[in-house]
């Protein structure tokens, strides 16, 4: 038998379930497992998993079913480890509807194993029915959820249109997330997204970030990816990979943390725009050994456990508000509004050319030498 596998997320990595997982469905036959998602990825190089989850592609969890479904194989295992149940029942449910708009044949059954190890974990045997998802729930101790019951008790009355959405699983507090992108905190366990020409423009149940939603630009609100809490729960110690740099010094600029921070790990360094993308992409870059020049304005809102920052990064924070401005003219001045720039032999010599930027605009600003 042929299968694949598709891992969701860090928390089913850093739990240690996916591993056992994997090792027990081996024993049905030949695997091949795939990352689908992009937070796990840290993950899977933390736990030094890359050599067994296929890191290789930055691809949302629908196109890794996909892949599978184009391979031909007998059964696909999705696995997942969602905040709540609701939230992880939820995500199944829009991933493999996602995935069914883009195959022909729906014929390969889906096997969601989700929260192992909870009170409340499940399986949900999506598509075609399988044995093994009985099977399964039964060496787990999960129970069996249907596709039915997921509709009815969590889809069925959903406004979910072109210009609302109905977020599951929230708790007060949390940081509400769109596309990589801090848009509002969550001050209910309510939380519905509202829409307008392609514009964020309310949170019902939560509080508006304009500066975010400006940052966010123009959405399909239904297919955006929408994340809440931490991104990664898990106090983790980071691993630190050997990897090939170039051996001129070359600089990236990254002013979206949505973005595939992953294809800058041949860089010598990337100039970051704005604290949460700053924060998210240092933490991640940090396997990589390396350094970041972050332009901050103390606006952070936290969305990891810890952010990691390599040796020699640098990080200005800017008075309130200018940390956009600042990035903007970073790209048009010293990037040509490239995404690369290999006119630079260090870090110090790109803190001054920044440097003298800020003071142009007499702007103020600290600097923090990592």
């Amino acid at each position: 038998m042929n299968i694949g596998i598709v891992v969701h997320g860090p928390n089913i990595i850093d739990s240690g379930y996916a591993l056992t997982l994997i090792n027990l469905i081996k024993e049905y036959g030949d695997v091949s497992v795939r990352l689908g998602g992009t937070m796990g990825r840290t993950a899977v190089i933390d736990n030094a998993l890359e050599d067994i989850i296929d890191i290789s592609r930055k691809l949302v969890p629908s196109d890794s079913l996909k892949i599978f479904h184009d391979d031909g194989v007998d059964v696909i295992f999705l696995l997942n480890y969602g905040k709540s149940a609701v939230t992880g029942q939820v995500f199944g449910y829009k991933v493999y509807n996602h995935y069914k708009n883009k195959i022909v044949d729906n014929n390969i059954p889906i096997i969601q194993i989700e929260r192992p190890g909870e009170a409340d974990g499940s399986v949900i045997n999506w598509a075609f029915k399988s044995n093994l998802a009985e099977e399964f729930a039964k060496k787990l101790n999960l129970g069996i959820v249907t596709p039915e019951e997921v509709y009815e008790t969590h889809i069925k009355n959903d406004n979910d249109t072109s210009t609302q959405r109905i977020i599951h699983g929230v708790s007060p507090g949390e940081n509400i997330m769109v596309n990589s992108v801090v848009v509002g905190k969550s001050t209910s366990d309510k939380l519905v997204l509202v829409a307008e020409d392609n514009h964020l423009v309310d949170i019902v149940g939560g509080e508006i970030k304009p500066h975010g939603v400006e940052k966010l630009g123009e959405i399909d609100l239904n297919s955006a990816i929408v994340k809440t809490g931490l991104l990664r729960k898990a106090k983790v110690t980071p691993r630190v990979l050997n990897t090939t740099k170039s051996v001129e010094f070359k600089v990236a600029f990254l002013d979206h943390a949505g973005e595939d921070v992953y294809r800058f790990k041949d860089s010598s360094a990337v100039i970051t725009i704005g604290d949460d993308t700053t924060l998210i992409s240092s933490d991640i870059l940090y396997r990589f050994n390396i350094p970041i020049i972050g332009i901050t304005d103390g606006d952070l809102d936290k969305v990891v456990e810890s952010g990691f920052k390599s040796k020699n990064s640098v990080i200005f924070e800017v008075e309130s508000g200018n940390d956009d401005i600042i990035g903007a003219i970073i790209h048009e001045e010293l990037f040509k509004n490239k995404e690369y720039s290999n006119n630079f032999e260090s870090i110090d010599e790109v803190e001054k050319e920044i440097i003298e930027i800020i003071n142009n605009r007499k702007i103020k600003y600290t600097i923090n030498r990592i």
